[in-house]
């Protein structure tokens, strides 16, 4: 029980409520708009992709607002009140995982013409590989979606009153229903219409917050104060939570196998007309992880100079400071009803937007990956109810999943904790296939086992023995203005525990920073792979179609063409127009675990779909007929 009397904070209000209900009403509607609008194209393809002939606005909207989710809109602003604004560090992460997805691993996605990315490992690899990738892929979304479905509607329900389990249901059910009915389309206009509510949100809390608290200038100077603005540590220690080291390398690790290799961010990208969109819509949706950034940090600054003398979560007023956010919305805007009602859709819009992307992807991977295998010959109109089927199943699936995403802790560290322990072995696996020409299925699989192995042993045992808290400890936070309740003479403290045995290992390895799981997944997915293809035997260059191999190299050896020619490792790059329709129907057919029908299928898919230089666009061109009907 709390020593202190919490101050009066006021719940929601009719108003409240018809703000976040018009929210879930203009989504749903987008869902009612295209499945009208597209009934004519009853495509599997038209569903999952949208024809491959979506524009860059609406995509890049979309990637921000899908992977900006409610962990964003609640947990940074949490992370930068307790801990400072270093977390503002993640712009230069942001920034490298941008250059890194658009310059190597897009183009070899689009050019291939697939429309689910473990495609490319059994072009690449074999079905044994592909398989098994699905299913950590599978895992990994539906245990995210669950934190970004449950978290917010804990947080939202103890503070606003907000009913818990109302909020699920609805997120759920409205996704699930847009999904369902309008497919890709509806999702990213959705989206985009999301990322205008949710920048909405943080702005008015902003205004808000900063007027209450006196202005820019006090904020500013009131977090120098406390420590907030010490955003440079270059303490190169991995156990240390947050430092450069860890937010600039462990953080791009992360964002890399969330958004270079992820199946939601690039079903987005080929989905685009061409490659130019594609990667325009990665670079404009660049600005606007920075402007949701920024809000959230200065969100966090906001706040910690409202509650610098009376701290709400050490008084006991909130339960956990993931709460901090929504406690402080309810808090400024008592007298403004309605206001709390657009901060909730905020919030709720990186959820719905998130979850969306998440049902849409999964769909599209169990069809392609599972499905279509089994049943290769299934109609295109029972393909496309099969696939609207995926997304009801999917959300339900990840609507239940809530219910076991409370024992995760915080919001941020538990996502970004399963993006790193499932991202990093699938991002070491598709470097292997993309940047190592001498890797073989082999080495693919030995190396996807160890970075697994490697990247759940330290997550869970971190989970299981947390760090130190001299490694995390918070900055400090006070509550010498809070109000004593009544009959409380003095703070009582409570007796000191004996510290529980920990094992050798929990000290050091379980307590590495989190941001680095996926670095941990990686390279030991990647350098296992390499290791166990030069033992078995390294693939033969030539046997690779060059469009699946990108000549990383040729940045290195600019000079000579001689060189590069031999960083190629026998991969004809010199014919990349020609090979592919050619040569990988002829590499598929050397592979003994794949059979003739997926064989027909693919040299069929390709030629259909297959990417085209356009010389006018100077861009590669999505030429399959589907888009032109």
């Amino acid at each position: 029980m709390s020593n202190f009397a919490a101050p009066e904070i006021k719940t929601f209000v009719a108003w409240d409520y018809v703000v976040f209900a018009a929210l879930l009403l203009v989504c749903a509607s987008i869902g009612v708009f295209f499945a009208v609008k597209e009934r004519k194209k009853k495509t599997s393809k038209e569903f999952l992709v949208g024809g491959r002939q979506m524009t860059f606005g609406p995509i890049a909207f979309s990637l921000t607002t899908s992977f900006m989710s409610a962990v964003t809109v609640l947990g940074t602003p949490s992370e930068v009140y307790r801990y400072g604004a270093s977390f503002v560090l993640f712009f230069l992460a942001y920034t490298l995982v941008i250059l890194f997805t658009a310059e190597l691993f897009l183009p070899v996605f689009y050019r291939s013409g697939i429309t689910s990315t473990y495609e490319y490992l059994e072009l690449r690899f074999n079905k044994i590989v592909r398989l098994a990738a699905t299913l950590i892929y599978v895992v990994q979304t539906v245990l995210y979606t669950g934190i970004v479905v449950y978290a917010p509607s804990l947080a939202l329900n103890q503070v606003t009153g907000f009913d818990l389990w109302g909020s699920v249901v609805a997120t759920g059910v409205v996704c699930t229903f847009y999904c369902t009915l309008g497919g890709l389309k509806a999702v990213v206009w959705t989206d985009a219409v999301q990322m205008i509510v949710m920048v909405v949100g943080f702005l008015a809390v902003l205004i808000q917050g900063t007027i209450v608290n006196g202005g820019t200038t006090k904020v500013w100077e009131t977090a120098y104060e406390g420590s907030r603005l010490n955003v440079f540590d270059f303490d190169v220690d991995p156990l240390r939570r947050h430092t450069f080291w860890t937010i600039v390398i462990g953080g791009t690790f992360t964002w890399l196998g969330i958004y270079g290799v992820n199946q939601s961010t690039i079903q987005r990208c080929i989905s685009c007309k061409s490659e130019r969109h594609a990667k325009l819509a990665l670079y404009l949706n660049l600005l606007g992880l920075w402007i949701v950034l920024i809000c959230a940090t200065f969100c966090g600054l906001v706040m910690y100079s409202h509650y610098r003398s009376c701290d709400p979560w050490t008084a006991d007023f909130i339960s956990a400071p993931d709460q901090l956010m929504p406690y402080f919305v309810m808090d400024i805007f008592s007298s403004m009803p309605g206001v709390p009602g657009l901060f909730v859709a905020c919030a709720f819009s990186g959820t719905l937007s998130t979850v969306a992307a998440s049902i849409n992807a999964l769909a599209t991977v169990t069809f392609e990956d599972l499905v279509k295998k089994g049943f290769p010959n299934l109609s295109e109109k029972m393909s496309t109810w099969i696939s609207k089927g995926l997304c009801v199943l999917y959300g339900v699936l990840c609507t239940s999943m809530a219910a076991a995403a409370s024992l995760l802790g915080g919001v941020v560290q538990a996502s970004l904790s399963i993006h790193g322990m499932c991202g990093g072995p699938m991002l070491g696996l598709f470097t292997l296939g993309i940047v190592f020409p001498c890797a073989n299925w082999k080495g693919a699989v030995g190396g996807l086992l160890t970075g697994i192995t490697l990247a759940f042993w330290v997550g869970i045992g971190s989970f299981i023995y947390p760090a130190p808290s001299a490694k995390s400890i918070p900055l400090p936070l006070l509550t010498l203005n809070c109000t004593l309740a009544n009959g409380t003479d003095a703070l009582t403290t409570a007796p000191p525990t004996a510290a529980p045995d920990r094992p050798l290992l929990a000290d050091t390895w379980y307590s590495l920073s989190y941001l680095y799981f996926s670095a941990v997944g990686c390279l030991g997915c990647a350098i296992t792979g390499l290791l166990i293809s030069f033992i078995t035997g390294p693939k033969k260059g030539e046997d690779i179609p060059p469009v699946l191999i990108r000549p990383v190299c040729n940045l290195f050896c600019f000079w000579s063409k001689r060189l590069q020619a031999l960083f190629w490792c026998g991969v004809r790059h010199d014919r990349v127009e020609v090979d592919f329709e050619k040569d990988v129907p002829k590499v598929i057919a050397n592979q003994m675990e794949t059979d003739d029908t997926f064989r027909n299928n693919t040299n069929q898919e390709n030629k259909r779909q297959l990417s085209g230089y356009n010389p006018e666009e100077k861009s590669y061109t999505n030429m399959n007929r589907e888009s032109r009907l």
